[in-house]
């Protein structure tokens, strides 16, 4: 992960968003050698939750990863490729801060709050995890998807969501101590949660959360491609009022089938253009990261950054365009012959060139001196 953020620095970029896509818990008792330590001491263990033994599978504590382990305790630990245990966290941390790369994660995106009551408490938890990591990171969103509707009336769905929501977020405000906030992902399939409507409503119920402007997910559940950058102010006004703050954004070309997304594809192959949404940006009314989710990361993520260097070029030359010249005097209508034909210009006369005047020898205006003198005399 540290070598991602330094390619991402030499890139001229600064952002990154984590992927925690892969979890591994371990869920075991703590040994002798572990009591009175912190789980952030423990050397080689990535300790997200440390609880009563009588309750291996609770959701993380707030406040035993920041007291001394007990006896007895149980202690879930993950195996990540990205972090072997919290000091690797923090100079993940370190690096990201001196190179200025803005970082955030993203939770698993397999999400089931209406399935088995395993399923929901699995989900909880790894929403969870995301938001220790990204606390140990030093990352300012955990981003989830909320997963399918359930399978009566949507508006239940929706109403239970939204408490599951308000919970998660209450719990990272108090365990981030508001450093790290809940971002909510609209989808591109219509069976999941996650339409436009839905994002603003429930961002603006539930406190600690933003909500994510996913335009590949909105195209294809609206079915539209934003062509014009007049189409798209709207969507991203309304996303900028209900973030109060910086506006998160994630952009990728994206196919449709029937009724919403069929896959992400490169920005160039997509149904969705960038340019719109760089005119946009390039006026500098919003503070926004772009975050491309384009199967060609850093190169969609490169292209990205010079159509919006392009926009804020031609910008700039709109501002400080020169004044127009004023118009040149007219000239006089041609002369007309009798036969109706122009007559030729006339030439305007040219004097002769001035003779040098011509050089006497001085032999010769002696002998013209003399014969006056002798005349004279005479």
């Amino acid at each position: 992960m540290r070598d991602g953020i330094a390619d991402v620095h030499h890139l001229g970029l600064t952002a990154m968003e984590v992927q925690f896509i892969k979890v591994n818990p371990l869920t075991r008792l703590a040994l002798d050698e572990e009591v009175g330590k912190l789980s952030r001491e423990l050397v080689q263990q990535l300790v997200v939750s440390v609880g009563p033994s009588d309750h291996p599978e609770s959701p993380p504590h707030i406040a035993p990863l920041t007291t001394p382990i007990k006896r007895r305790d149980s202690i879930t630990t993950l195996t990540w490729s990205l972090a072997k245990d919290h000091a690797d966290l923090e100079q993940t941390k370190a690096l990201a801060r001196a190179l200025d790369t803005d970082l955030t994660l993203h939770a698993p995106y397999y999400v089931d709050f209406f399935g088995s009551s395993d399923a929901r408490d699995q989900s909880t938890r790894q929403i969870q995890w995301a938001g220790v990591l990204a606390h140990g990171l030093g990352a300012r969103l955990a981003v989830t998807h909320l997963g399918f509707y359930g399978g009566g009336d949507r508006t239940d769905s929706i109403q239970q969501l939204t408490e599951i929501v308000a919970d998660l977020a209450d719990w990272l405000q108090k365990f981030s101590k508001g450093t790290v906030r809940l971002a909510i992902e609209p989808s591109g399939h219509p069976d999941v949660f996650g339409s436009r409507e839905e994002i603003l409503d429930l961002v603006r119920h539930v406190k600690g959360t933003i909500p994510v402007l996913n335009l590949p997910h909105l195209a294809a559940r609206e079915r539209t491609s934003f062509e014009e950058a007049e189409s798209l102010a709207p969507v991203v006004k309304e996303f900028v009022s209900a973030t109060n703050g910086p506006l998160y954004l994630n952009f990728s070309g994206v196919e449709f089938y029937g009724p919403g997304e069929f896959r992400l594809t490169p920005i160039k192959r997509g149904l969705v253009r960038f340019d719109p949404l760089a005119e946009i940006l390039a006026e500098r009314d919003y503070d926004a990261t772009v975050i491309s989710s384009s199967p060609l990361l850093e190169h969609d993520a490169m292209y990205m950054k010079l159509l919006y260097e392009r926009a804020l070029t031609r910008r700039w030359t709109r501002q400080h365009a020169p004044a127009p010249a004023k118009p040149a005097p007219k000239e006089a209508a041609p002369a007309v012959s009798a036969k109706g034909k122009p007559a030729p210009p006339v030439k305007p006369a040219r004097k002769p060139p001035a003779r040098p005047a011509r050089r006497v020898p001085p032999s010769i205006r002696r002998k013209e001196v003399r014969s006056r003198a002798r005349t004279r005399r005479r």
